[in-house]
């Protein structure tokens, strides 16, 4: 099985079967050739999917195998070479069953540099996880940047600034690829770090750093793995999904094409030759539009949905590594091997230490936007000079062939020339004319294939040594090695990465714009050949056959003269636009350059302001433990991970919607036309009399309508929908983040929700049992069993229970907040220690005292900054935890505090002899809002401390029959008393509401007047 792309890149499946082993084998060869160097390009991101259902492959290549599935994937395939797979495999008796043939097709995906995919399949990017070297920076850079000679050396000159817009969006999906191994390579080597400082200032014991540190990297492992498969699970999906869409579109184009088609041949056959073949070719031409049109809106929208489902899986990495750390923190910390107030510290330093990475991928990510945005404005720049010079070349080649044209009519119109001649003379012109073209079109091939392998292996070169250069350098001393301080690390990081990017930018300029040097000079060079030999056409051939057929000399040397000056007036014409456009093109290249330098600066200050907004929900007022703290840092640190935007989704988020916004705007001035066209059918019908007649003016109108849509498929309104889109992008980054701030807010909401329906629950126990003495102190009255002086008595006893709860807490809390002070001081105090200077230094150094002090002051400035935010920091954190401790004293009093009220409820029900069954149901009406067992649980509680309450004795004589009678009437009348409050208190609630819901109403209508 074999097929090949428009890029000379073929795929071939070859297998063969040997059907005398039991059970058979087959040997397959898959074959990726990349060799075919007339057409072949480099091409990247190779995925080969290899079906093989009924087969079981018998030697692991390291290949994913997944639902019947091999997934082979290669990075780079240059010109010139091949990629070959080989494996062995034995086939399924079930599935080969009587001869049947297994169809097991190979499918491949890969980007090239005009970003077309083949076989319907979708643009992907594989997930990299491997360590960084630092030697192999440019490796990625130098396969993205050949790309660029294939622009320039083989797209026509019209479609050159798309296939630079589609290179651009994929140096920006690469780039973002890049990050993120770099993102996951330093948090991961930041976590190690952070261990063994601990290890080295003595917070933590070396074997428990061994083991956490062995748990962490066995995590990141099986993270990465898990995100590798999922990834590659969502390419073989979507790749799916997307073949599907597209198969079923195409296929809805076709066969509207069809339709159309036969429709016109019925309409050819009824009209005259000549317009029949102008109607098809319009048609045609059409249909061709709607293709292409539609081949891209599908492409740019499947492009969005991989890079939508880049941009998730990469969230989830980051989300899971924070999970991980902290998960592992709480698990030590809860089996005792790390202490609370070390794990607070660790947790502390996590913190600042995340916000530090997120701003140095801030600053890499904006410093990487504007180095690419800059390198492909410069690119466009260069491409629009070369479009400038084949305008010219193609204008110059064309007054030197409209000249030998224009010899043969004048001396035709001088009479100089018989009619006769004049047409065998015009055509053999004409056929001169085109081939020196086709010549010039065909050197101008062969030439820029020459010139593309030497500009590549020239880049190559350059870059090779750009690589060995850096090597050289960092080997002298690798800071990454010799850096233990995480900030001295990730500044290491900054350097590198911004000098490597400054560096490269200066090269790949430099190469972009020697290229786009020796294309024009090419260009030109071939346009002067072509030019020189369409004057011999003209002086050399058709002057002397035009002496020979008796044209009179003089006259034919004026003309000739006179062409002559009209060329090199025409030249310097075409070089004086040339320079005039590409002064103006310089210019403007200026200008964008003064933009993206101001929009990297506003970039970097919103995202400071940005984060520094989300920094400010750590320092709101709450009151968490431990527990919740960490927990709500963890969730804190996921949602703040995700404030950055990615380089590659806005931009192909903006080509979506600019083509959403341009399709709406095409359909609209299509039914127009096929309004307009019915409308003119109709009027036509009716004036129309003869058939033949009808027939030509309705092909003429056809003509026409197919003209106007053509038009409209070849003329968009970009520049219009650009705004739009601008403000979409933003409402949708707004609406991103205020997704995010919401997230985080209803976490933290929650958690404060939790504790104050705990505390609301238990003051409505607390209110109920109140009420509960109330009414039994009220019955004790009514019944005359004590006096009110007895009563007074029992609730005075009470008091000294309560007033030393009171004191009781006082003392905790102020214990509490002094014992958190004082840690606080005490830790402030030992860190500000080594920042004081020398008092030995100073005295042996008196007479440049100020600036030895001036020096060390200067010194040790960002790390006086640092322990001061620490220290705030720190404060922050006791504070928040503080407030849950007096909380948690506080609820433990109060629930001190409602068991007193409870068996004082307890002993007045013993003195009231209250029935159980009375109190449950105004227990029900006291507690609407709790469940039967939680007012089951109040009213045992009662109980125990009432041990028993009389429920009724069957002998009691007749005078304790009627006191019963009295008990319950008067507890029935205390219970509908209980009711009839309630039903109060609910309807002045209402009124209330209704008072202030007329009152907002009036304001308003008078707002409104």
């Amino acid at each position: 099985m074999s097929t090949s792309s428009g890029f000379g890149i073929t795929l071939q499946k070859c297998a063969v079967v040997d059907a005398e082993h039991d059970p058979q084998t087959a040997y397959v060869r898959l074959l990726i050739n990349n060799t075919n160097t007339l057409l072949s390009r480099n091409i990247t991101d190779l995925i080969l999917l290899d079906n093989i259902t009924g087969l079981h492959v018998q030697k692991d290549s390291g290949n994913m195998t997944r639902d019947g599935i091999q997934i082979y994937r290669k990075r780079f395939l240059q010109v010139g070479e091949y990629f070959a797979v080989n494996y062995t495999a034995l086939l399924d008796e079930k599935k080969t069953w009587n001869g049947r043939v297994l169809t097991l097709p190979a499918q491949l995906t890969f980007r090239s540099s005009s970003q077309e995919i083949e076989h319907e399949f979708s643009q992907n990017h594989k997930l990299e996880y491997s360590q960084f070297h630092s030697g192999e920076l440019f490796s990625e850079d130098v396969i993205m940047n050949d790309q660029i000679i294939d622009i320039l050396t083989f797209e026509e000159s019209r479609n050159m600034l798309q296939a630079l817009e589609d290179l651009e969006v994929a140096s920006l999906t690469r780039a973002d690829a890049d990050l993120e191994a770099y993102r996951m390579q330093i948090c991961k080597e930041v976590i190690a770090m952070m261990m063994k400082n601990m290890v080295l200032s003595h917070s933590l014991i070396p074997h428990v750093e061994k083991r956490m540190s062995s748990i962490f990297k066995k995590q990141f492992l099986i993270m990465e793995r898990e995100f590798q498969e999922e990834y590659e699970r969502k390419v073989v999906a979507l790749t799916a999904e997307c073949n599907l869409e597209t198969r079923k579109k195409m296929e809805a184009q076709r066969q509207k094409e069809r339709a159309a088609n036969e429709e016109a041949e019925e309409l050819i056959k009824k009209v005259n030759e000549m317009p029949a073949v102008e109607y098809k070719s319009l048609l045609d031409k059409l249909h061709r539009l709607e293709q292409d049109h539609l081949k891209r809106f599908l492409l740019i929208k499947q492009e969005e949905y991989f890079a939508k489902a880049y941009r998730q899986l990469a969230v989830s990495q980051r989300k899971e590594l924070h999970n991980i750390f902290f998960t592992q923190i709480t698990n030590v910390t809860f089996k005792g091997e790390l202490k609370l107030e070390i794990a607070k510290s660790l947790v502390e330093d996590y913190s600042k230490i995340q916000g530090d990475i997120e701003d140095l991928m801030d600053f890499l990510q904006a410093n990487k936007k504007y180095h690419l945005k800059r390198r492909f404005a410069y690119r466009e720049y260069l491409i629009r000079r070369i479009q400038l010079r084949d305008s010219q070349a193609s204008a110059l080649i064309n007054a030197a062939a409209t000249q030998i044209l224009s010899l043969v009519n004048k001396m035709e119109r001088a009479g100089h020339l018989p009619e006769s001649h004049l047409g065998v003379l015009l055509d053999r012109a004409e056929a001169e004319i085109n081939s020196v073209k086709q010549k010039f079109d065909q050197d101008l091939k062969q030439e820029k294939q020459k010139l593309h392998q030497k500009l590549i292996n020239k880049r190559k070169w350059k870059m090779l040594q750009k690589k060995e250069h850096r090597k050289e350098q960092l080997s002298v001393g690798n800071p990454f090695r010799t850096s233990k301080e995480i900030t001295d690390y990730l500044s290491h990081w900054k350097t590198l990465l911004c000098d490597h990017a400054i560096e490269f930018e200066e090269l790949t300029e430099k190469l972009d714009n020697e290229a786009s040097e020796e294309l024009r000079d090419l260009v030109f060079k071939l346009t002067e050949k072509t030019v020189e030999e369409l004057k011999l056409v003209q002086y050399g051939i058709f002057v002397q056959e035009l002496i020979k057929l008796n044209v009179p000399k003089i006259f034919l040397l004026e003309v000739v003269e006179e062409h002559k000056k009209e060329i090199i007036v025409k030249h310097e014409q075409l070089e004086r636009e040339e320079h005039e456009k590409s002064v103006a093109a310089e210019e403007l290249l200026q200008l964008t350059r003064q933009k993206l330098s101001q929009e990297l600066e506003n970039s970097l200050s919103q995202q400071k302001k940005l984060r520094s907004w989300e920094q400010q929900l750590l320092t709101l007022p709450l009151s968490l433990s431990e527990e919740e703290l960490l927990k709500m840092r963890q969730e804190f640190h996921c949602c703040f991970s995700q404030l950055d935007s990615s380089l590659a989704l806005p931009k192909i988020r903006a080509r979506t919607l600019l083509q959403a916004f341009e399709l709406e705007w095409r359909d609209a001035q299509l039914l127009k036309v096929s309004q307009n066209l019915a409308m003119t059918n109709k009027q036509q019908h009716s004036k129309m009399k003869k058939t033949g007649s009808r027939n030509r003016n309705k092909i003429d109108i056809l003509k026409k309508s197919l003209q106007d849509k053509i038009f409209i498929y070849e003329n968009s309104v970009k520049d219009e929908n650009l705004n739009k889109v601008n403000y979409e992008l933003l409402l949708e980054k707004d609406c991103q983040i205020r997704d995010l701030e919401n997230k985080l807010g209803e976490y933290i909401a929650s958690l404060e929700f939790q504790k104050s329906v705990k505390k609301c629950k238990m003051l409505e126990l607390y209110c109920a049992i109140i009420s509960v003495q109330a009414l039994l102190l009220e019955n004790l009255s009514m019944s005359r069993t004590l006096t009110k002086s007895e009563c007074i008595q029992i609730l005075e006893a009470h008091n000294p229970e309560i007033e030393e709860l009171d004191r009781k807490l006082e003392y905790e809390m102020l214990h509490k907040e002094s014992a958190q002070q004082q840690h606080l001081m005490d830790k402030q105090r030992w860190t500000l220690d080594g920042l004081r200077p020398s008092s030995e230094a100073v005295e042996t150094n008196v007479d440049r005292q100020v600036t030895f002090l001036l020096r060390q002051a200067m010194n040790k400035c960002m790390q006086f900054i640092n322990l001061h935010q620490q220290s705030l920091r720190d404060e922050q954190w006791n504070c928040v935890v503080l407030e849950n401790l007096l909380e948690n004293i506080e609820m433990d009093s109060f629930s001190a505090l409602y068991s007193q009220e409870l068996r004082l409820a307890g002993y007045l029900a013993r003195l009231t002899r209250v029935p159980m069954g009375k109190l449950h149901r105004i227990l029900n009406l006291l507690l609407p809002s709790s469940s039967q067992s939680e007012v089951l649980s109040v009213l045992d509680s009662i109980g125990i401390y009432s041990n028993g309450a009389a429920e009724g004795d069957g002998n009691e004589d007749e005078s304790g029959s009627c006191k019963k009678r009295r008990n319950q009437e008067s507890w029935q009348t205390l219970e509908n008393k209980v009711r009839e409050d309630l039903i109060n208190k609910s309807l002045e609630r209402i009124l209330s509401l209704s008072r202030r819901k007329d009152r907002v109403g009036i304001s308003e209508m008078s707002e409104l007047d």
